[in-house]
């Protein structure tokens, strides 16, 4: 198997899952690593037994043919330009990009270079997801009807070493968390046609309570707490909420509603958890996870996919389109919150293709 060279920019909190999951895949060779702050660089490299360098130095290298770019979300349309000026595919950790018209520049670029672009997230890969991804395709739902998107705690200043960029321009919780919900919601249900929504910013500053900074006040510049409605293509309608403000709830992450059965999805941050079935005038039914990648955290898994995809030259799964599109109906609630209007969605997507094999040996399993 041709492996496929890989360097990191960004070697901040995310970037230990990504090369930990990055093992489990022979295709994924990584090269080097790099970050604006070198010391930081040297130390996750120290880590994993790599190799680190400058970031100059990550564009240039020709062995390099994908930037897997783990920077600030402020920063990932920067520097997915950057590699595509270099030459090389990207793959960004989620949101593509903080605003929409900056995302499709990147799509843009990469296509007039026909190079490729990926995204987080890529848990709708995830063995129970796509568990519920075959029910939804065999029609044990029926007519798909709507469902429920729930996140919701009361802020990430709890836990996160550094967690400002959260409450700055950028950040806030349907860009920090929508994309795991709303891309599975576009692999279950497919593209999204309309969104209404509203939100809120009820405080202008947070306290962290993270020990390295513990008592720093910080300021808050985005809505804390998001509603609204998606309105699919297909007529399903699912009520969505993304909060840093709610001290705890009872609803489950995700329900999908159909004429026949309603499906409980698990957490979409995760790759694995309990799917649920209620055909019509049934019980709850736990469904057995009969995919691969449902053990563990895949952190690295739609990198891989894309890489095979290079290698194979067919489509890969987390892919520029899919994350564009999210990220339009990511910010058509803010338009939609501030206008009071129903906004349209222009961006077409079409579902990725389903996972029921190991990437790696095309077997069931890892």
């Amino acid at each position: 198997m041709r492996k496929v060279g890989i360097g990191i920019i960004g070697l901040g909190n995310i970037s230990a899952a990504y090369l930990k999951a990055a093992k489990d895949f022979p295709v994924l060779d990584i090269k080097a690593v790099a970050d604006l702050n070198p010391a930081a660089a040297k130390a996750r490299a120290d880590e994993f037994g790599l190799k680190a360098v400058s970031i100059e130095e990550i564009f240039a290298d020709p062995e390099i043919e994908i930037i897997l770019n783990l920077t600030i979300p402020k920063a990932h349309v920067e520097v997915g330009l950057r590699a595509i000026e270099a030459g090389k595919h990207v793959y960004s950790e989620k949101p593509l990009g903080v605003v929409f018209a900056e995302g499709k520049k990147l799509i843009e670029a990469a296509k007039a270079k026909n190079l490729r672009v990926g995204s987080a997230p890529d848990t709708f890969l995830g063995g129970s997801h796509q568990t519920a991804r075959r029910i939804v395709d065999e029609g044990k739902l029926g007519q798909a009807v709507g469902g429920t998107a729930y996140f919701m705690c009361p802020g990430h200043e709890r836990w996160h070493p550094n967690p400002a960029f959260y409450y700055e321009e950028g950040g806030g919780p349907m860009l920090d968390m929508g994309p795991y919900y709303i891309t599975d919601l576009v692999n279950l249900l497919g593209p999204v046609a309309k969104v209404s929504g509203f939100g809120t910013m009820l405080r202008n500053t947070r306290t962290i309570t993270s020990e390295a900074r513990n008592g720093e006040v910080i300021p808050v510049h985005v809505a804390t707490h998001v509603s609204g409605t998606l309105v699919f293509a297909n007529g399903a309608v699912v009520q969505i909420s993304m909060s840093f403000d709610v001290a705890g709830h009872r609803h489950v992450p995700l329900e999908i509603y159909g004429t026949d059965a309603t499906l409980i999805v698990p957490d979409p941050n995760h790759f694995g958890g309990q799917v649920e079935i209620m055909e019509k005038g049934g019980q709850w039914t736990n469904v057995d996870t009969d995919q691969p990648y449902a053990d563990g955290n895949y952190r690295s898994i739609g990198l891989a996919d894309m890489a095979h995809a290079i290698v194979e030259n067919r489509p890969h799964r987390a892919n520029g389109d899919l994350a564009l599109h999210v990220l339009e109906v990511m910010e058509a609630f803010e338009t939609s919150s501030k206008t009071g209007q129903v906004v349209e969605i222009t961006t077409p997507v079409t579902r990725p293709a389903p996972l029921a094999t190991s990437i790696v040996d095309g077997k069931l399993g890892r």
